[in-house]
C-alpha cells in the first residue's frame, strides 16, 4: 500500500479568507470549519481526497518564522493543477503577484505568496 498525503495543517490570520481564494483559484470547496484547538477557528477546504486546514488561533496569528532555515517551518506547499496559465490568470485575479516560473521534467511550475506569506508552488505535468 502506498501512503498518501490527507491534509496539512496551518496558520492563517483570516481561514475564511484563504478559504474563500483557494475556492476561487483551485476549485476547492469547504468540507468543514468550526471551533478548534484552544479556542481557534478552523476551515478545512480542498477536495474529496486531500485538504489543507486553516486554523486560527485565538490569540490571533503572530508573523510566521523564516523559512528554509528554521527546523519545522512551513517552506512551500505545492499545488498539481491541469491548466497552469489558466490557474496563473486566476492568481492575479485574486490579487497574489506570481513569481518564480520554472520548466524542467517533469513539469512547469511557478511561486506566489498569499497574504500570510505562505508560498504556494503551482505545478502543471499535463
Amino acid at each position: 500500500m502506498t501512503a498518501v498525503l490527507e491534509h496539512a495543517n496551518f496558520t492563517v490570520a483570516d481561514p475564511n479568507r484563504t478559504a474563500r481564494w483557494m475556492q476561487d483559484v483551485f476549485g476547492w470547496h469547504i468540507r468543514w470549519q468550526g471551533e478548534a484547538l484552544d479556542d481557534g477557528f478552523t476551515v478545512h477546504v480542498g477536495t474529496e481526497h486531500s485538504y489543507v486546514a486553516l486554523y486560527r488561533p485565538a490569540t490571533g496569528a503572530k508573523d510566521p518564522v523564516p523559512r528554509y532555515v528554521n527546523a519545522g517551518a512551513l517552506n512551500h506547499i505545492a499545488i498539481v493543477v491541469d491548466d497552469l496559465e489558466g490557474t496563473e490568470a486566476k492568481v492575479r485575479a485574486a490579487g497574489f503577484i506570481p513569481g518564480e516560473h520554472h520548466d524542467y521534467e517533469p513539469g512547469q511550475r511557478f511561486y506566489f505568496h498569499d497574504e500570510n506569506d505562505v508560498e504556494y508552488e503551482v505545478v502543471s505535468y499535463a
